[in-house]
């Protein structure tokens, strides 16, 4: 008896379930003309906004770099190894152009500020990548009310050094907008040195500047880096054979010098010959010492070409660049979908809310 009962409760709940369903349908088909029109606009802003959204444009850019002393057998090794799915070390944080943290050395502040401050020549004017990018998103508009942000420029050449605290600031919100939305660096294999960088923004020119800038700036400070050592040791090198070069010159001229205060001298006064062959001795060292400085400099030169490491670039942006723009089809879809769905959302609401208070 106690389960005929709850057979026909269950029966009883799922007929209501089923008439409230046709209540609700009824309901919202009787707002179809206000549902339409909330389509039609929501189409009519989608389409407004696909014609407003400028596109974004993505300037990509890819190098190899090739580093003698970073190669060997060892190298070979944990390569080989590591495409078995071994880690055997050596492959990260030996140094801060090793590994991942090169990708991660793009993104640091002072490489993207030095790219901004960097200058472009736009339309046969000069102009900083940092005015270039305050222009293209329409800051200047919004500053025109503030009498300090007004007054601020990034000029051609400035000096870095001298630039204000609000100077500063500006370059940190531009620093920040990038990384947020404006380019990535990264590796599509870890097994392959090859880095590639993205750009991308609403000036075209700016995204395929910013990107070759970037790439120019990180080169040459890494290049410089590398070889930093190499170059000082021939530096030195190059002063001591230019020192003692003047050394020698000096020597053979003295003795040039003694050999005429000697000449048709009587034979018996040998004393007066010392100068001449003292001289004749600094000769002889300084030749000595300069042949080894030359040789040792040749050495370094070598050195420097060796550890200099080499930047290929593979692929450069090519204007036109890629684009994504936000579709007519799609905004007029979009927009009708959601203008529906939120008028749908509020005779629910409103009904519900109206059964709660009855």
């Amino acid at each position: 008896m106690d389960n005929k009962s709850i057979v026909e409760n269950e029966e009883i709940t799922f007929k209501e379930l089923l008439q409230k369903g046709k209540d609700w349908y009824s309901y919202i088909r009787l707002q179809w003309k206000i549902i339409l029109l909330a389509g039609i606009m929501g189409s009519s802003i989608g389409l407004l906004y696909s014609f407003l959204k400028k596109p974004i444009y993505t300037a990509s850019l890819s190098f190899a770099l090739e580093d003698d002393k970073a190669g060997g057998g060892l190298g070979g090794a944990l390569g080989l190894a590591s495409s078995f799915g071994l880690d055997l070390g050596g492959s990260g944080g030996g140094g801060v152009f090793s590994g991942s943290n090169l990708t991660e050395f793009f993104k640091s502040r002072s490489m993207v500020e030095k790219t901004l401050l960097s200058n472009v020549n736009v339309d046969g004017k000069e102009i900083s990548l940092a005015e270039m990018y305050i222009q293209t998103n329409r800051w200047r508009e919004n500053w025109k009310k503030d009498l300090k942000l007004s007054k601020i420029q990034f000029l051609p050449n400035s000096n870095r050094k001298s630039f204000t605290r609000l100077q500063d600031s500006i370059l940190g919100v531009l620093y920040n907008d990038l990384l947020k939305e404006g380019f990535s660096v990264g590796q599509r294999d870890k097994k392959v040195s090859i880095i590639y960088i993205n750009v991308s923004s609403k000036n075209e020119l700016f995204a395929k500047y910013f990107c070759e800038t970037l790439a120019k700036e990180v080169g040459e400070f890494y290049i410089e880096t590398k070889s930093k050592k190499a170059r000082i040791n021939m530096s030195i090198l190059d002063r001591q054979v230019d020192s003692i070069r003047n050394e020698l010159n000096g020597a053979i001229t003295g003795v040039a010098i003694a050999n005429d205060n000697t000449f048709n001298l009587n034979p018996a006064l040998n004393v007066r010959r010392t100068p001449s062959a003292r001289r004749q001795v600094d000769v002889q060292a300084n030749t000595a010492i300069l042949t080894e400085l030359v040789k040792q400099s040749e050495l370094a030169k070598v050195t420097l070409r060796k550890d200099t490491p080499l930047i290929q670039i593979i692929d450069k942006p090519i204007l036109p660049l890629p684009k994504e723009k936000f579709e007519k089809t799609k905004g007029l879809l979009m927009g009708g979908f959601l203008g529906s769905f939120i008028v749908i959302l509020f005779f629910v609401f409103r009904r519900v809310f109206t059964d709660l208070i009855r």
